[in-house]
């Protein structure tokens, strides 16, 4: 019962965070697993299954209601997300977990200095 509280919890930020900047999955809760004791490999693969669940129903609905979706760009997205995860899942398998860890450390790097700099 208390990793299902410690996922709630983790969720709820992820959620929060989706909701306000449309990130989740790899900024927070990828790293916030790893600092639980899952491997690289199982926190992605643990955070992607439950990005499967319909879980931003509810920020889609708020975002839609005021006319701030491209849908257009949004099928793209879902349909390269798709086949990419694919993809990535079968890469990841091919590479170790520091391997794993260290690239995505240099995304978070690239990601934080980009808003850093680029800030408007």
């Amino acid at each position: 019962m208390g990793t299902v509280l410690v996922g709630i919890a983790i969720g709820l930020a992820a959620g929060v965070l989706s909701g306000l900047f449309g990130i989740g999955g790899g900024i927070l809760i990828v790293p916030a697993l790893v600092l639980l004791g899952l491997t690289q490999r199982e926190a992605t693969g643990t955070s992607l299954a439950a990005l499967l669940m319909p879980v931003a129903i509810l920020g889609v609905v708020e975002y839609a209601r005021r006319h701030e979706i491209h849908v257009h760009y949004a099928i793209g997205i879902a349909v390269g997300l798709f086949v990419g995860a694919y993809f990535g899942a079968y890469w990841a398998g091919k590479l170790s977990n520091q391997t794993l860890q260290r690239g995505f450390g240099v995304l978070l790097i690239v990601a934080a200095a980009r808003f850093l700099v680029f800030a408007k």
